[in-house]
């Protein structure tokens, strides 16, 4: 007789929630306006008191800061801007002191053109390195190899006058591409992940995983059928069919896999963007022996959240056999804040609060953004203080990313109490309202709801661990049950700004969580039920 698993034969991860922190704009202990280690570690027990899982640390390498710590000059040092490896190893003690988990960022596509792998593959056709990036003969009218376009605007292809070739960045032009066909670049990479396991941290969130890998023969992609929408870079115009999503970038996956399972409870998320969505997302999680979870864009660049929307994209991932473990998120450090694309202003503060409420309904492992617990809403940054590269390059056509990345505020004093100096980017009046010490007493508060529905989630294994059944829309209605072996928990909510009738009469069901007064006999504007099912 097979026995069926109990919640404690799962992993960790499997339905954690994760708190992403993007350091330079958690707290600054040093006050040169930057956010560091140190005042991470000093602030942890914000954390904690989520009742959060772990979290997700995105770069504090050693970079020149180009792309903000996604350009890569050294992998195993941290960069001054931050502290250092000591800083780190005692942030990794607290938080792990305080019961979190913590995830580093590892970014395999691209270094940075100050990375000394780059300075000697760039020296000549012939030195050890030569092949560690990839690089490719002009044309014989001296264009590009081929016709791919960069990410953040304009080919893919930079002259390099030293070797007289074209290097490949799917970024900016000082981000050069690795060429991750080489065993030995593996290795290497490899070897970085093997530095930091060994240091301690339980897991990695893979950066652009999708461009990982590109075609050795070079050829052409394919233009893409623009449709109506609104094409802001020669990017949009191709589909990436050459350029990205090899079929040996699971290979390397496996390897990655193999590495990290020689470690206790770590966790591998991979971040994978592409026009085919779940298709492309299940092939890095397929099985058992590539990626733990990945997650995908269906929500984060969506322009509306509607319980169709919640239905269509939980449909594709049945809880069965081998179909592998999403991940989930609303916003990050690269999407517009959440509340500000998906309601109208008037009604930021109550959407916040269902919108956490139903990120906690959500089948597979979900993950919140700094300031999320807050409702802080899209910061808007005059073009004279843009640091983003990618909205300086498309200007005006690109909403910036800065307006994510503002300083999380803490107190009411000046800045938020984020730093005693100008910070590197402002903070917004109306978030500095939103301070985590004006919300901390209210009980109603945004941050509070957090907290509540956070640990609703620890505490029931149906909402962690459990299926969906029974999802079902009507306008701006959802309801969706969440069910692991003799649980049943009911989720509904109230997604537009109209009250609706709704009664439950059933004895058989014990309220667990109300959000937005919703009550068994009316489901006011942006509200949420939670229940306890007999049946």
């Amino acid at each position: 007789m097979t026995r069926t698993p109990g919640a404690s034969d799962f992993p960790w991860w499997r339905g954690a929630v994760i708190y992403q922190v993007y350091p330079r704009s958690y707290a600054d202990a040093d006050g040169d306006g930057v956010g560091d280690l140190a005042g991470l570690t000093q602030r942890l027990e914000h954390i904690a008191s989520l009742n959060v899982d772990a979290l997700w640390l995105s770069p504090i390498y050693a970079s020149p800061m180009k792309d903000f710590g996604y350009d890569v000059s050294d992998y195993c040092d941290v960069d001054p801007l931050f502290g250092t490896l000591a800083d780190f190893d005692a942030m990794l003690e607290k938080a792990h002191g305080l019961g979190l988990k913590v995830l580093v960022d590892q970014v395999y596509s691209h270094t940075s053109d100050q990375h000394a792998w780059f300075a000697e593959s760039r020296s000549s056709r012939d030195n050890p390195k030569a092949d560690w990036y990839v690089w490719a003969d002009a044309k014989s009218d001296g264009t590009p190899p081929n016709n791919w376009q960069s990410m953040f605007g304009g080919p893919a292809w930079k002259w390099d006058p030293v070797r007289a070739q074209y290097y490949m960045h799917n970024f900016l032009v000082c981000q050069p591409q690795l060429n991750l066909h080489n065993p030995e670049v593996q290795d290497a990479l490899l070897g970085v992940a093997k530095f930091w396991l060994d240091r301690g941290v339980d897991g990695f969130r893979m950066d652009a995983l999708n461009f990982a890998m590109h075609d050795p023969q070079l050829r052409d992609n394919p233009p893409a059928a623009l449709f109506d929408r609104s094409v802001v870079r020669p990017f949009d115009f191709q589909h990436h069919t050459y350029s990205q999503f090899h079929k040996d970038t699971p290979k390397f996956l496996e390897k990655l896999r193999k590495l990290t399972d020689q470690y206790d409870g770590i966790f591998t998320l991979a971040e994978v963007c592409a026009d085919d969505g779940n298709v492309a997302i299940k092939r890095f999680i397929k099985g058992t022996t590539r990626m733990n979870s990945a997650y995908g864009f269906d929500f984060l660049y969506a322009p509306q959240l509607t319980p169709q929307l919640v239905h269509d994209v939980m449909s594709h991932w049945p809880d069965e056999p081998g179909m592998g473990w999403p991940s989930w998120a609303f916003e990050n450090h690269d999407a517009p804040r959440a509340v500000s694309r998906w309601v109208e202003p008037e009604h930021k503060d109550a959407f916040a609060k269902v919108k956490l409420a139903l990120l906690v309904a959500l089948r597979g492992t979900v993950i919140a953004y700094q300031g999320e617990e807050l409702g802080l809403e899209q910061d808007e940054i005059p073009y004279e203080l843009l640091k983003d590269p990618e909205a300086i390059n498309n200007w005006p056509r690109t909403l910036s990313r800065d307006g994510a990345r503002t300083p999380l505020p803490w107190d009411e004093s000046e800045n938020g109490g984020f730093t005693t100096a100008n910070p590197w980017l402002p903070l917004g009046e109306e978030n500095a309202k939103r301070a985590v010490s004006i919300q901390d007493g209210d009980p109603g508060s945004t941050l509070n709801i957090a907290r509540a529905m956070f640990g609703l989630r620890k505490h029931f294994p149906a909402l962690r661990l459990g299926g969906i059944e029974n999802c079902q829309f009507d306008n701006e209605l959802l309801v969706l049950d969440r069910v692991y072996e003799a649980q049943r928990i009911r989720c509904l909510f109230n997604l537009g700004p109209n009250e609706r009738p709704f009664s439950d009469t059933s004895e058989d069901t014990v309220l667990i969580a109300s959000v937005g007064g919703a009550t068994r006999d009316k489901l006011p504007g942006f509200s949420a039920l939670f229940w306890e099912c007999d049946w």
